[in-house]
């Protein structure tokens, strides 16, 4: 991949993936059977790819609920691919051995512990090739000579403590009882190894990789496995597997991303952020493994750097967003850029190489995520399409907007148009708001369960994700734009959008809606209280109501004060009160629908909790609370999602597409499809 890569004049057109025959709108039971392309493996020589294809169970046809399952398949060019693995197995962790002759997964045989296992690429049954007794297998690597396989396991199981769970002795020490990670050697044979080596390291180790020399280890370790120390203290560790010793640690001060080795295994390429405050890790560093030494690469630019491969002659191919658009860029091994491609009409999230092949995972406007091969030459060629019947589907048109903020700042997102064009007067415009805020939408597929997108453009609603600020792929400067400023500038750039497309005929200035979750639930919140001027209606999701009680309750307060408040509650009392959406209720007057996993611990429940009941007593404004048992930071089973998307669509289509706030609540059951198990139960 040594000449300059051009992107072919009609790549649109080779890339659509989606018909433009027009037939109904999206529905949310569209939504519910989505597939897409997951994990990408390719095999040394270039020849195979190894890819999972992910879905749901298809709840609104009656399927029995579930969380996502895995179909492995091996794609030898376009349109030409075939499934691997029985039905019943849902792979993980897909790679090659080293020689190719086979894909190893990671796999839970009925009951037992999760193993590494192998399937041979030219036919035969899957085996097991490697385990750790009495421990499931979360992530491994392979040695280059293919004759170990080093495992990532959990800590031992604690006899004692399990005998006493059973007596009902089941209390739990908060943030004291997780314990550290294990790393072991299996040698792969004709049997498996039933004593696999253990080795010894240090901390709480997430992940690691075997170097080409077969004798390191890149290892990112954290002090313990608590989720603020993922943020705040992880580190790239240096490690000689012969002496189990640290030569080396790689001392960035912030957040650490995709980490790779070099095929000569002296550099490494690490994603990582600037400093302690960066809220993301976005930008790109070299790593000299033998000291640990690192020097950035594309450090102030106003982008961010998504994934990156070397490839077989040692350059390294990145994936880079500048805002809303994707890029494919090519560095020498020195890190000195060469060229790059604008991955016109995708929006790309990972790349993987073998031998001569590149290839990525992308999305584009009418499509989810699929597998691409980037030849020598430039052309990027889709090699899958799964979902065909969204060639039926009536897309509205989606595009990259920018607009000025009050105080002159350019801030860019991605409009999705309602189906048919804008009415006359404006449309009913749904502010789709994404959390973190250290992150950012690219223009690909931007339909989701908590996601109006296209299933809301085909109700008549206009959708808008902002990339306000706080969004990375603008810069660290630009994402550091937020901080100290709680609900200040960031929430301002989401109504100067609205007062953009007002403006410009697009939105009726009357019913326009917001939504999101986690950060995007804390500007719903705020949308509904603070600024209920400006909003008719509001859906919350895991958001934030009350930033004091918020530190108390969540497993990350010291990401919080680093890259959000840079201040602690009792350094200001008041303020934290008053960047907090139940100081406003008063105002409150938008129908607001909160939505929460019963099991969050990012942002306790009762964050939601808090902000019915004070609505709920202090006001007349419809109001509802929706608790999902058993669902954390996001839903994860097919049920919840279903179910949430079915009720944003009714809030909205009640109060927004209406304009009516007072209108009375809609049931508190939403109407499932006729296939879905349960329905016309009590469905008002």
């Amino acid at each position: 991949m040594t000449r300059k890569l051009l992107l072919a004049a009609a790549l649109l057109g080779s890339v659509s993936v989606a018909a433009t025959a027009s037939a109904r709108p999206m529905t949310p039971e569209d939504v519910a059977k989505l597939e897409s392309v997951g994990a990408i493996a390719v095999s040394p020589d270039g020849s195979r790819v190894a890819y999972t294809k992910s879905r749901l169970p298809d709840v609104s046809e009656g399927e029995d609920n579930g969380s996502f399952k895995s179909e492995l398949s091996i794609a030898y060019g376009p349109d030409n691919a075939r499934v691997f693995l029985p039905e019943d197995v849902s792979p993980g962790g897909i790679t090659f051995s080293p020689d190719g002759r086979m894909v190893s997964f990671l796999w839970s045989k009925d009951d037992e512990d999760r193993a590494v296992w192998g399937i041979p690429v030219d036919g035969g049954a899957q085996k097991k090739l490697a385990a750790v007794p009495d421990s499931s297998v979360r992530s491994y690597d392979w040695s280059p000579d293919g004759s170990t396989i080093y495992m990532l396991v959990g800590a031992e199981k604690d006899k004692q403590r399990d005998t006493q769970r059973k007596a009902g002795f089941n209390a739990v020490v908060y943030e004291e009882e997780a314990r550290l990670n294990r790393l072991f050697a299996a040698t792969v044979g004709s049997e498996v190894d039933e004593d696999p080596r253990e080795i010894s390291v240090p901390g709480y180790v997430s992940s690691f990789d075997i170097a080409s020399n077969g004798r390191t280890a890149i290892i990112e370790v954290a002090p313990t496995p608590n989720v603020d120390d993922s943020y705040t203290k992880k580190r790239v560790n240096i490690m000689d597997l012969a002496s189990n010793e640290v030569t080396a640690v790689v001392e960035t001060p912030g957040k650490i991303g995709d980490v790779e080795i070099s095929p000569d295994g002296s550099k490494l390429s690490l994603v990582a952020g600037v400093d302690m405050n960066d809220p993301a890790a976005t930008t790109l560093h070299m790593v000299d493994v033998t000291t640990g030494s690192y020097s950035p690469v594309n450090a102030g630019a106003a982008e961010a750097t998504v994934d990156t491969e070397f490839l077989s002659n040692g350059m390294l191919a990145a994936v880079i967003h500048k805002g809303a658009t994707s890029f494919l860029r090519l560095y020498d091994a020195n890190g000195n850029q060469l060229n790059e491609i604008e991955a016109e009409g995708l929006a790309v999230s990972g790349i993987e190489s073998g031998g001569e092949r590149v290839v990525v995972r992308a999305s584009s406007a009418q499509h989810p995520s699929e597998l691409f091969d980037v030849s020598l030459d430039g052309q990027i060629t889709r090699w899958t399409n799964h979902n065909s019947w969204l060639g039926d589907i009536d897309f509205g048109t989606q595009r990259v907007v920018k607009y000025s903020a009050r105080d002159g700042q350019e801030v860019e997102g991605i409009l999705i148009e309602p189906v048919g064009g804008i009415p006359e007067g404006g449309a009913p415009l749904i502010m789709n708001v994404h959390g973190g805020p250290e992150a950012h939408e690219s223009n690909g597929w931007l339909t989701a369960y908590s996601k109006p997108g296209q299933v809301a453009a085909g109700a008549g609603y206009a959708v808008f994700l902002p990339n306000y600020r706080g969004s990375t792929g603008y810069g660290v400067d630009f994402a550091k734009q937020h901080q100290n400023d709680y609900a200040g500038k960031e929430f301002n750039d989401i109504v100067d959008a609205k007062r953009f497309f007002v403006a410009q005929g697009i939105a009726d200035p009357d019913r326009v809606g917001i939504t999101g979750g986690s950060y995007g639930g804390y500007a719903s919140a705020w949308g509904a209280t603070a600024l209920s001027e400006e909003y008719a209606a509001s859906v919350m999701f895991v958001g934030i109501s009350n930033q004091i009680s918020k530190f108390g309750t969540t497993d990350i307060p010291v990401e919080m004060y680093n890259v959000h408040s840079r201040k602690w509650p009792w350094d200001d009392w008041q303020t934290m009160l008053e960047v907090s959406p139940i100081y406003h209720v008063d105002k409150a007057d938008t129908p607001i629908l909160i939505m929460h996993g019963a099991e969050d611990t990012r942002v306790a429940p009762s964050q939601s909790y808090e902000l019915y009941r004070n609505i709920k007593v202090r006001t007349d404004t419809p109001v509802r609370l929706v608790l999902y048992p058993g669902e954390g930071h996001g839903n994860r089973m097919a049920a919840s999602r279903y179910d949430y998307n079915l009720r944003m669509m009714r809030w909205f289509d009640t109060y927004l597409k209406t304009g009516d706030r007072d209108a009375p609540l809609p049931g508190p059951r939403p109407e499932l499809a006729e296939n879905a198990k349960g329905a016309g139960a009590d469905e008002e």
